[in-house]
């Protein structure tokens, strides 16, 4: 599903990713650990093709991201993909239901096709981060953690193919954190696709299928 091959990236003449490679199957649920700085941001942006590397390539089901225009790179987002930010980049001027809507919309679903989906998937994941009843608020009357469960429910809503979270329940307290990784894992197993966390949480990690620590040597299985 997901090959990286020989990732490389630099900052102000730092090395982040040295010659990276590493290969994720499909309906795998992958967390990445390492040192703050070592570059477990910087990969998540380069596989979801925010950033692009100084050399070597990102294949999605065989196909270079490098090989995809903006327009073709922005449609495979929006179809194949989740993000988890960890700044939420959730909309302030849109209530809750219309950002978890925001990708089904932007997927050009036609509208009576949008409204039953909001009815039935958009409020169903609403419930599911403990946000129910919530759809009609807007982001300015919720707290980061809030904000955190909207964005989760947000990149699960379309069923992704690829699921890319970073430090998903970094705002979370520990109950609500374990629901949220429940829900990750049972939305990405529910549609055989894959997940890739980033987080500093072991009890996070100890929720994957593989824990693979970054360094600047690569990835490593733990």
């Amino acid at each position: 599903m997901l090959v990286l091959d020989n990732l490389t990236k630099s900052y102000g003449g730092r090395t982040v990713l040295s010659e990276l490679s590493h290969s994720f199957r499909a309906g795998e649920f992958v967390a990445i650990m390492g040192e703050s700085g070592v570059g477990k941001s910087t990969l998540l942006n380069i596989i979801a093709g925010l950033d692009a590397p100084d050399a070597g390539q990102v294949l999605v089901d065989g196909t270079p991201m490098s090989a995809l225009d903006d327009a073709a790179a922005t449609r495979l987002r929006r179809t194949r993909m989740g993000f988890i930010f960890q700044a939420f980049h959730v909309l302030p001027h849109l209530t809750l239901r219309q950002n978890v809507a925001l990708p089904l919309l932007l997927n050009k679903e036609s509208a009576d096709r949008v409204a039953h989906r909001v009815a039935d998937r958009v409020d169903s994941m609403l419930e599911a981060v403990g946000l129910g009843g919530r759809g009609d608020d807007f982001p300015r009357q919720l707290s980061g953690g809030e904000l955190q469960r909207v964005a989760i429910a947000r990149a699960l809503v379309h069923r992704p193919a690829l699921l890319l979270a970073d430090e998903p329940t970094g705002n979370l307290d520990p109950e609500t954190a374990d629901v949220i990784l429940q829900l990750l894992r049972h939305e990405t197993r529910a549609s055989g696709a894959g997940a890739i966390m980033v987080t500093h949480s072991h009890a996070a990690a100890a929720m994957a299928d593989k824990v693979l620590l970054l360094t600047h040597s690569g990835l490593k299985l733990t």
